[in-house]
């Protein structure tokens, strides 16, 4: 995609996963207002603003509080929502700093969020954020661009050791000493700057036989590389319980997951909250131990075989739902993960 088509309106360019399902599923969370005020939907990872533009539309009582750390997502969402007016409030915050969002904002209990984990459809399709392992481009792949550091930073700084860990535990890579060893000899020729001779480097370094098994030699270790430099698994543990502790009674929550590790936390968190913690031996259950979510799918949701030929990002989406029953105690962490941004309140539309 051309850099200034790129930049165009967001409608024409993200196909939300699930999208009717999603609403489905929070649309009886957001019926009608409560104590007099409209009821909240948090999209925690907005993103082009699909989700959101339909959640909306379905529910039209509902306020958005819309986050995302992306700034330009913010501006193409805020292009793409502006019909709704002062229903919609944008921020510029990660995921896992829900807590903190509604606070500044005054909100106390929401009756809807969604996480929509991974990637964006804008990080994919800009080739100079080089997210795509097809295209050459700056080893970046940050989503906020204005801090921390990018994926040649790892490349060129990170040990053989800690190189090796990511790409096997964020890229569940089998080859990944090899490509560490591979990473490390090539940096002291030159460092690494651009993401084709990263691909070349793993076309090298990759037997023939498990490339044509598995794809393209560049998926797993583009996907270490994000991981490792958004700490995003880190993100969406402390994100998970927050926003658990974060819905009212009767929210709702959904995530959508693209891999096996966000999935896997994910399930860990809303299995958690929907089983009862009353001892074995107890004959009666007291209200303290009962369980403090409903599971709204069973298991993981797949989109179904004419959503993925429609939209091929979608095949490895699992969406994962569930609705608050009682109060609990809190569950967020108490160690939060160190904040990279203050996040810059936009009220209304405004981009």
């Amino acid at each position: 995609m051309q850099q200034d088509d790129a930049r165009t309106g967001a409608a024409g360019r993200h196909v939300p996963v699930l999208r009717d399902r999603i609403v489905g599923l929070l649309s009886p969370a957001l019926a009608e207002d409560v104590d007099g005020a409209r009821p909240v939907y948090v999209d925690g990872t907005l993103g082009m603003g699909g989700h959101a533009e339909a959640v909306l539309t379905g529910c039209p009582r509902a306020r958005l509080v819309g986050i995302d750390r992306d700034t330009e997502a913010l501006r193409l969402a805020g292009e793409r929502l502006a019909a709704f007016g002062d229903r919609v409030d944008l921020v510029h915050a990660r995921y896992d700093e829900i807590g903190e969002v509604l606070a500044d904002l005054g909100v106390d209990g929401v009756q809807g969020v969604l996480l929509d984990l991974g990637v964006s459809s804008l990080q994919l399709d800009e080739e100079d954020r080089g997210f795509a392992y097809r295209v050459d481009a700056p080893l970046d792949m940050r989503m906020d661009q204005s801090t921390g550091r990018t994926a040649a930073d790892v490349l060129n700084t990170y040990a053989h050791g800690d190189l090796a860990r990511v790409l096997r535990t964020y890229g569940e890579e089998r080859f990944a000493k090899q490509i560490a060893s591979a990473v490390v000899r090539e940096r002291e020729i030159e460092p690494f700057s651009s993401s084709g001779r990263l691909v070349e480097l793993l076309r090298r370094t990759i037997p023939a036989a498990s490339q044509r098994q598995s794809g393209h030699p560049g998926k797993r270790t583009f996907q270490a590389l994000r991981i490792e430099v958004n700490g995003e698994l880190a993100s969406l543990e402390a994100a998970l319980p927050a926003a658990v502790d974060a819905l009212a009674v009767g929210g709702r929550l959904a995530v959508l997951s693209y891999h096996s590790l966000e999935d896997r936390l994910t399930k860990q968190v809303l299995a958690a909250g929907a089983r009862s913690t009353s001892p074995p031996d107890l004959p009666v259950e007291l209200p303290e131990h009962a369980p403090y979510l409903r599971l709204l799918t069973r298991g993981g949701e797949e989109p179904d075989a004419e959503e993925t030929a429609a939209n091929p990002r979608a095949a490895s989406a699992r969406l994962r739902a569930a609705e608050r029953v009682r109060t609990s105690p809190p569950t967020t962490p108490t160690a939060r993960p160190h904040r990279t941004t203050r996040p810059a309140h936009r009220k209304g539309h405004r981009s």
